[in-house]
Parts: structure tokens; C-alpha cells; sequence
């Protein structure tokens, strides 16, 4: 008798203590999983910007071990698999891949409804045309870590077979950012004739963000240079790393010089003209942002110095009248770091009703600012004209004047079409697995 009353203990301890909670815990984790898909739905959050995770629910067995890789929180389980709650937070980090046991994961650009441009390069990253190789943000990786490696990887196809000639480079790298430092690291190491240009300075797009932003980076290695192993620093801190990974290693990065256009030659090398020279070389990387340059309004008035197209410290800016424009991350966080500063009246305008595009994080946040006044949002709103000390926006069919000293408009890039056409680089439109060929549907 007492051996079946022990028995009965066991089975009761095990299911109170162990079966019971992890059952409820799971039920609690599924409501919330279906509370944030049923706000991303209703905010229009569905949707990729880039890159995101596809799931084949055939294989997919709902371990969870893609929920627990992905930083930014964009699967979850319901149902028992894996589904994407957060689809436009994805950014490419890639973790959920090889954390599935049965390979279910894999990641694609843009869905359905939403196609990306990308040009055409294969698995060693070269471009329909030969010698010319596409890594980081133009072939659709913008994770930082995700570049670098990118154009490690570039580099080491572009030097296999490679042979030098006194009178071109053996490789001309466009763009300093995370991309064209991997790619110089290696040109450097293999002993490379290398030109590393960007129209700016190293760093690329992150010299851009704004003071003190908070970049969510994996741990990423730096050839010659070793392992940078944060998981998040300041924007500051992390020009601070790639400033000691250019000095340590001895990169010598041609600053301020833009390239106009890269020519492929008959005899398969490359002229490229810049705006001060004209440079010659055997294999050409290009690690260019896809933005290629920012996108206007189109807005009278939008010449004028007081537009900006980028936030570099809010700081600078106090007791100013500032009008925000774009819904996407940058422009949110802009907005709020503006609201931060003493005296600062920020209007934000957005041409829809709610944000589909920023981080969950920094709607929440948004919401804040609104509610204690630091931002004044102008949501379905358009720019018609920016005067010396005005704005005029057009809201609902009805035209509102605000006072104003500077205008930030974070309305994202055009994908520099010309320049990669001019160079022979065929551009695909991407819907998932779904892939066109514009120079084909055009014709």
C-alpha cells in the first residue's frame, strides 16, 4: 500500500512541479506570440524591410531553438512551429539558420507583396559580370558582422587566380563601411595592390547615425585585427573599434572622393572614374550602402541648408522648432533624441496613419515621448513646401503651417540603379523564393 502511495507522490510531484508549470508557461508564451502577431498585423509590421527568415512548416518540428536565436524577436512558436510574429524587425542576423536541428530556416528577401532589389551575384558574390563582386548592404546584408564577413569572403574569390599588373590596381574596393574593411583586411593580407575609396570616411553609414545611438551588433571577426565581441555598443564606440581595427592594421582608406562610374573594359579589367582621378584595375568590390543617396521630398524649399538628410548630434540642436519627416527607425529615433534636448519643439510627420517600419522597442518609446510632450506626431502628412522659418504640410486634404528652424528627413535611398546598370550589373527583384529579372520584364 505505502508503495503505490509513494508511486502517487512521485506522479503528483512531477506533474505540479515540473509537467504543470512548463505547461502554463508555454500557454502564456503562445498568448503573448499571438498578441504581438495580432499588433504587428494591425501596425502593418508583417512585412520585410530586407532580408527575413522563411520557415518550411514541413520540417519544422517547433523546438524553439530559432525563437531563442533570433535577437530581435521576430519568431515565436505557435501551433506547436515556428511562424514570424515580427517580420519587419529582421535584420538579417541569421542565427535562427543554424540553430534549427532539421534545417527549416532560411532566409530570403522581401515576400509576396513586398519585392527587393538586389543585383545579380552568385555564391562567390561576383556579379553577372566578371570581376566585380557585390558584399554587404547593396547585396541586402546590412548586419554590420554579416558585412564584414561578406567582404572577407568577396575578397578571398576576387584574389583566387588574380594576376598583377604595373599599370591598375589589382583591386579597387568602393566603400569603407563594415564590407570594405573585411575586403581591405584580406587584400592586405594576400599581399594586394588595393584602393579602398568612399566618398565619405571609413564607417560608412554608422558615421551617420545619431550620438549616442545604441547598435545591436553579433561578436564579429576582423582579420589581422582579432575578435570584437560585443553584442551592443554606442554608436561612438563603435566608430571607436573600427577607427583602432584602421590604425592597427594599417589600412590607408581614400577618403572624400566619390566614384561616378566603374567601365568594364574589353579586355576584362576596369576604369573607374572618381571625382578626382581616374583609376584602373583588374577586379573591382563594391561594398556601397544600398541607399546610394538619400531620397527627397520633392518639397519647394528642400535646398536649403537648414535640410538635413542625417542626425549626428542632437545635441547641437536646443531650443529649435524641427520638423522630423520619415517613419522609419532613424527617423523615430531622430525625433526622440531631439525631444530630449532643452527648448526643442519636434514635429514628426509620416505620410501613414500608424508605424509599420521601426522596432517594436522604439514605438513603445515613441508612445512615451508623444505622452510627455517631447514629440508632436503629424501622421498621414506630406511636405508641400519649406520656407525660411515655416513648413507647410498638407494633412487630410487641409494644409498646416508650423513654425520651423531645421527640417531631418529620414525618407530612406535610392538604390544607386544607374550606376550598377552603367557597369553592366543586372538588378533582380526578389519576393521570397520568387525572383524577377527586371531587364527581362521590361523588355
Amino acid at each position: 500500500m505505502f508503495e503505490y502511495i509513494w508511486h502517487f507522490f512521485c506522479v503528483g510531484f512531477i506533474f505540479v512541479f515540473l509537467v504543470l508549470p512548463t505547461f502554463l508557461y508555454m500557454q502564456v508564451m503562445e498568448w503573448k506570440a499571438r498578441k504581438d502577431l495580432d499588433e504587428a498585423k494591425e501596425s502593418g509590421r508583417i512585412h520585410p524591410t530586407s532580408i527575413r527568415p522563411e520557415i518550411d512548416l514541413k520540417l519544422c518540428m517547433g523546438s524553439a531553438t530559432c525563437v531563442r536565436a533570433c535577437p530581435e524577436d521576430v519568431l515565436a512558436i505557435l501551433d506547436g512551429q515556428a511562424v514570424l510574429i515580427n517580420t519587419a524587425a529582421c535584420v538579417g542576423h541569421g542565427a535562427c539558420v543554424p540553430a534549427c536541428p532539421v534545417d527549416a530556416v532560411e532566409l530570403v528577401f522581401g515576400d509576396s507583396k513586398v519585392g527587393i532589389d538586389i543585383p545579380e551575384v552568385g555564391p562567390d558574390f561576383q556579379s553577372n559580370v566578371p570581376g566585380i563582386y557585390v558584399a554587404g548592404e547593396l547585396g541586402g546584408m546590412g548586419l554590420i558582422a554579416n558585412a564584414v564577413e561578406q567582404g572577407v569572403q568577396s575578397m578571398g574569390y576576387a584574389a583566387e587566380g588574380l594576376v598583377s599588373d604595373p599599370d591598375r590596381w589589382d583591386v579597387v574596393i568602393v566603400g569603407a563601411g563594415p564590407a570594405g574593411l573585411g575586403a581591405a583586411l584580406i587584400a592586405q593580407q594576400k599581399g594586394l595592390r588595393y584602393y579602398l575609396v568612399d566618398m565619405g570616411d571609413f564607417g560608412g553609414a554608422i558615421l551617420h547615425y545619431p550620438r549616442k545611438k545604441l547598435v545591436f551588433i553579433r561578436p564579429i571577426d576582423f582579420p589581422s585585427y582579432g575578435r570584437v565581441k560585443f553584442t551592443s555598443l554606442l554608436k561612438e564606440e563603435l566608430v571607436d573599434v573600427l577607427e583602432d581595427v584602421v590604425k592597427t592594421s594599417g589600412i590607408d582608406v581614400h577618403g572624400d572622393e566619390r566614384v561616378e562610374e566603374v567601365l568594364p573594359q574589353p579586355d576584362g579589367s576596369f576604369v573607374l572614374n572618381t571625382t578626382k582621378q581616374t583609376l584602373k584595375a583588374t577586379k573591382v568590390i563594391l561594398a556601397i550602402g544600398r541607399a546610394g543617396i538619400p531620397r527627397k521630398l520633392g518639397a519647394a524649399g528642400e535646398d536649403q541648408e537648414k535640410v538635413a538628410y542625417w542626425l549626428k548630434d542632437p545635441e547641437a540642436f536646443t531650443y529649435e522648432h524641427v520638423l522630423v519627416v520619415g517613419g522609419g527607425d532613424s527617423a523615430v529615433e531622430a525625433a526622440m533624441a531631439l525631444g530630449e534636448q532643452p527648448g526643442n519643439r519636434v514635429f514628426l510627420s509620416y505620410r501613414s496613419a500608424s508605424f509599420t517600419r521601426p522596432k517594436k522597442k522604439n514605438v513603445e518609446k515613441l508612445r512615451d515621448s508623444v505622452k510627455a510632450g517631447k514629440v508632436e506626431l503629424v501622421l498621414e502628412s506630406k511636405v508641400m513646401e519649406i520656407g525660411v522659418d515655416r513648413v507647410v504640410l498638407k494633412q487630410k486634404g487641409e494644409e498646416i503651417v508650423l513654425p520651423n528652424d531645421y527640417v531631418f528627413v529620414f525618407a530612406g535611398g535610392i538604390l544607386p540603379t544607374d550606376f550598377l546598370r552603367k557597369a553592366g550589373i543586372k538588378i533582380k527583384r526578389h519576393h521570397g523564393k520568387k525572383v524577377i529579372d527586371l531587364e527581362e520584364e521590361a523588355s
